[in-house]
């Protein structure tokens, strides 16, 4: 369980608190007070005992379905009980997921290259499958404009063992070519326009390297900027900022931050900090690049706000999910 709100510290100094109450000293960096002080500077793990959790996506009420890929299963946490319980099996494969206005879970579902739309019963249509008829390398995750119901996805080469062996996309590590490109990794961001059933390019700007594997993603409540990071593993990722133009395209790419490794699923807070999962934990970037919050441990794969507040920060990581109370609200709730 989280910590209580009522729970809070009077001491001077972290070690003083640490010693009076048996509360274990911060290892947060937390400059701008961004996390409730009720959390004690304490991640609180919920559930242990998955293979690879991702994906998590917040229904309207605070609620969180993720995935657990390995498995091929879609859990959900109930935000009213602290419960986990198995939402659907046979996903697709799905990885990162977000919700539509209507209460459609949209998730990447890598296993065919597909985008599907599930259904509160657990049915399911795929909305695309290719790009220019070719297959798609994998769609990693997604983020969905609240203005228009747009959808964006990043499209990375991950070879997964689960792939068969007549799949063209199947190679060794590191992938040296795919659908999409005859050489290099293919990575790119893509369009689904509301209504539409055919992808459109989005990174086709001058100064974009599709020998990439773009992850993350994330965008603005009012519609008019995306986010979208890349997984690295050489110190050589970087989270780009985008403007969303009124036909779904994006133009004036600028590099937010710089020197970052294992970046993955993103989400954003009603400050427009931005909250980037990757590696060892988690950490946040004001709008100007400047990092403003370190969780170690915690959303080593994905994270979101939930709650009935939207103030709990609730984190995927490869065997386990977490979460911290803060003093921010997420914007991802339709």
């Amino acid at each position: 369980m989280l910590h209580s709100e009522n729970d809070t510290l009077n001491e001077i100094t972290p070690e003083t608190a640490s010693a009076a109450m048996h509360v274990p000293v911060s290892t947060f960096f937390d400059p701008m007070g961004l996390v409730s002080a009720s959390q004690h500077g304490v991640l609180d793990t919920i559930q242990k005992g998955f293979r690879f959790t991702e994906g998590p996506a917040v229904d309207k009420n605070g609620n969180v379905f993720f995935t657990d890929q390995p498995n091929d299963k879609i859990y959900k946490w109930t935000a009213s009980t602290g419960q986990i319980t198995t939402f659907l099996t046979c996903t697709g494969r799905s990885n990162g997921m977000a919700f539509d206005k209507d209460g459609y879970l949209i998730a990447c579902a890598d296993m065919h290259g597909e985008l599907w739309k599930i259904a509160p019963d657990g049915s399911h249509t795929v909305l695309v499958n290719n790009y220019n008829g070719k297959l798609l390398n994998g769609p990693n995750d997604v983020w969905i404009n609240p203005k228009n119901g747009g959808i964006y996805i990043t499209d990375p080469i991950f070879p997964r063992d689960y792939w068969d062996a007549s799949d063209p996309r199947k190679q060794g590590w590191e992938p040296t070519h795919s659908e999409q490109a005859a050489t290099g990794k293919g990575g790119h961001v893509y369009y689904l326009a509301p209504g539409a059933s055919t992808l459109v390019r989005v990174t086709t700007m001058a100064g974009w390297n599709a020998d990439i594997w773009p992850n993350g993603i994330t965008g603005t409540p009012d519609g008019k900027k995306l986010y979208v990071n890349n997984w690295t593993y050489d110190g050589t990722g970087q989270i780009k900022a985008f403007n969303i133009n009124s036909d779904g395209t994006l133009s004036n790419m600028q590099t937010l931050v710089s020197n970052l490794n294992f970046c993955d699923g993103m989400s954003l807070d009603e400050k427009g900090n931005i909250y980037v999962s990757g590696g060892p934990g988690l950490n946040a970037y004001d709008k100007n690049g400047n990092k403003v919050l370190t969780i170690p441990g915690g959303g080593g794969t994905n994270n979101i706000f939930a709650g009935a507040n939207n103030k709990i920060l609730f984190m995927t990581s490869p065997d386990r999910v977490t979460a911290v109370k803060m003093n921010v609200k997420g914007v991802e709730k339709f």
